[in-house]
């Protein structure tokens, strides 16, 4: 897993054994589909019946933005945050609203998904690529040049970073790339390509035939296709960019034992698999992958260099925005 050196300057953890107070309430904030985090906590509360979570869901735009304005306004309540990038994650560390777990359970782990100073990790590895309809297109797409052409471009979908984190991730990555750059989008716009939110706008599209091609995360694609919509996915010969949906808890938690037992349970081998069964590159040593998914070594994952893309982060929204309108 050594090439995701290149890409993330954090990223993970795994499981071990820690107590925390009966009858304790947690909060977290996640971008993780709302369907996904509800059998998360269910698996969880089966371990640990006596912490109860609460949730907050939206993409991790939308998280950051919530999470800030009650930081301004004094505090905020949330306790854990599972959002998609190790952008906003860095950001939040950066403040000083992380807390440091130093004694967290990584053993086994690849530290390319964890953060150095142990603030937060990664949780499992997502790609994006593309989904195309099989009742529209005749020819799979092989590259991500494939959707310049006027036909796929004027029938393509795409998340916004203004409100995907993997959307940031993607849009950081491709435009670092000297072959695409920023140009690559501003042709996709002019051929007709369109923004929605997030991922879940993207695969609704494409599944109802209403777009013919979307950027999209790998498991939404295969998770669909597996439940009978005509859609299959790509990952495209140039290389796709990558995720590891990063964990962390919140340095201002009431709940900090509690918190910490949920970080710990989803680095866990039971969370691991359920994560793979919910169609996730798991990242924990031993965790079988799910069925039909290509062997994640065989992947090329793009280059990229994080602290530039935070760096960018609020001038490169703009810039999308100023494209695909926001």
């Amino acid at each position: 897993m050594s090439i995701f050196r290149t890409l993330f300057a954090a990223a993970f953890l795994a499981g071990s054994a820690l107590s925390a107070s009966a009858g304790e309430t947690i909060t977290v904030y996640t971008s993780q589909p709302q369907d996904q985090m509800t059998a998360v906590i269910n698996a969880f509360n089966a371990e640990y019946p006596d912490i109860k979570v609460e949730l907050f869901r939206s993409g991790t735009t939308e998280v950051m933005a919530k999470l800030q304005a009650e930081y301004a306004a004094g505090k905020s309540p949330a306790d854990v945050i599972l959002i998609a990038d190790t952008v906003a994650m860095t950001q939040l560390k950066n403040e000083g609203r992380l807390y440091t777990y130093a004694d967290a359970p990584v053993d086994g782990i690849d530290p390319a998904f964890i953060d150095k100073d142990k603030t937060y990790f990664g949780t499992k590895v997502i790609t994006t690529g593309i989904v195309y309809n099989t009742n529209l297109v005749k020819t799979a797409p092989s590259s991500w040049n494939d959707l310049l052409t006027a036909d796929a471009a004027k029938s393509l979908i795409m998340p916004s970073p203004l409100y995907s984190g993997a959307a940031v991730i993607h849009v950081g990555t491709v435009v670092q790339q000297p072959e695409f750059g920023w140009d690559y989008f501003e042709k996709l716009a002019k051929g007709g390509a369109v923004a929605g939110q997030g991922n879940g706008t993207v695969i609704e599209a494409v599944a109802r035939g209403e777009k013919a091609y979307g950027i999209i995360i790998e498991y939404m694609a295969l998770n669909a296709r597996k439940k009978g919509s005509p859609v299959d996915f790509v990952f495209p010969r140039e290389g796709v960019s990558a995720i590891t949906q990063p964990i962390a808890v919140l340095k201002d938690t009431d709940s900090l034992e509690a918190s910490k037992t949920f970080v710990k349970w989803q680095l866990s081998k039971t969370a691991q698999e359920q994560a793979a069964s919910q169609g996730y590159f798991p990242i924990l040593p031993g965790v079988a992958q799910p069925a039909g998914y290509p062997d994640l070594m065989t992947l090329k994952i793009l280059p990229a260099d994080s602290a530039r893309m935070l760096a960018d982060d609020k001038k490169a929204k703009e810039k999308f925005a100023d494209i695909f309108g926001g």
